[in-house]
């Protein structure tokens, strides 16, 4: 059995890890606050921006005659554009594994070829290991702008309008709640119309607003800054959720280092006193003897 010592010592040790965690814990929680609240703010926008461009591509489409908006054509994919979204570091539970996974999935489901954009180390290093093809790498900062993420969005539509690739899709962390962050793969382009029936265009039809100079000029202009929005709100999702993801991993890590503390301890005490009972019979055979 171990030396009342060595019981000291782990105690110790996990003590230390235990402060380290709970100290980790409490730093994922700030910036979790702050993340989610960037979250909720951006989603009425982007939500927004997604209904807005629905209702004016599925009037463009009832168009024959219009000219089809490049980033709305659809072409046969033959090789598709994954950005992926990744913490920059671990200790966030099963988030980065699960990513990971679905990137995997995707890529082995997906006909023709893949490449990749990665945002954030662990993506990164990911698609380095699997040997896929990367194309460019980005890190954003802690509290990200639009501006910081604006030459993600850009990429996209550059390579995108080029014919360099069909498609393009996005794979992030979706923020749920504190407790769940579903991992989410969502077409970026060619964008896709809202889906409408007939009553609904006309409804639309009814509404005579009117577009200068026309509804395919405005989506020529509106789309890149739909797929810029939706690069950025989609990273400040992946950020909420790998915020919210690592402190509940540091809280259970805390929580076990707690455990394991008391029951060391309680293994300490039980050392203790078999040492201070050891040491009583020794004196009682001692006095015996002498008794004797």
């Amino acid at each position: 059995m171990p030396s009342t010592k060595d019981f000291r010592d782990r105690i110790r040790s996990v003590s230390n890890t235990a402060k380290v965690t709970g100290a980790m814990q409490m730093i994922a929680a700030s910036k979790m606050n702050r993340a989610q609240n960037m979250v909720q703010a951006g989603r009425p926008y982007a939500d927004r921006i997604r209904d807005v461009l629905g209702d004016l591509a599925a009037l463009a489409a009832k168009d024959e005659d219009a000219p089809t908006v490049d980033l709305l054509k659809v072409r046969p994919v033959k090789k598709t554009l994954v950005l992926l979204v990744t913490p920059d570091r671990g200790l966030a539970g099963a988030l980065v594994g699960n990513l990971q996974r679905a990137a995997g999935k995707f890529i082995q489901e997906t006909e023709g070829e893949v490449s990749i954009v990665a945002v954030g180390r662990k993506g990164e290093r990911f698609v380095t290991r699997a040997g896929q093809d990367l194309v460019a790498s980005f890190s954003v900062p802690d509290r990200p702008t639009l501006d910081d993420t604006i030459a993600v969005g850009r990429m996209l539509v550059d390579e995108y309008s080029s014919e360099r690739v069909d498609r393009v899709v996005l794979i992030y962390a979706k923020f749920i709640n504190t407790a769940v962050q579903e991992v989410t793969a969502r077409q970026l382009l060619p964008v896709e119309p809202a889906q409408r029936d007939d009553d609904d265009v006309e409804k639309l039809e009814e509404l005579d607003y009117i577009y200068e100079p026309s509804i395919n000029d405005v989506l020529e202009s509106l789309v890149p800054r739909y797929i810029e929005t939706q690069v950025y709100h989609g990273i400040l999702e992946a950020f909420a959720s790998e915020h919210s993801a690592r402190m509940i991993a540091m809280q259970n890590a805390t929580d076990n280092a707690n455990e394991i503390v008391e029951g060391l301890t309680l293994d300490l005490n039980k050392a203790r006193q078999e040492s201070i009972t050891a040491e009583l019979l020794d004196i009682v055979g001692g006095v015996a003897a002498l008794e004797g």
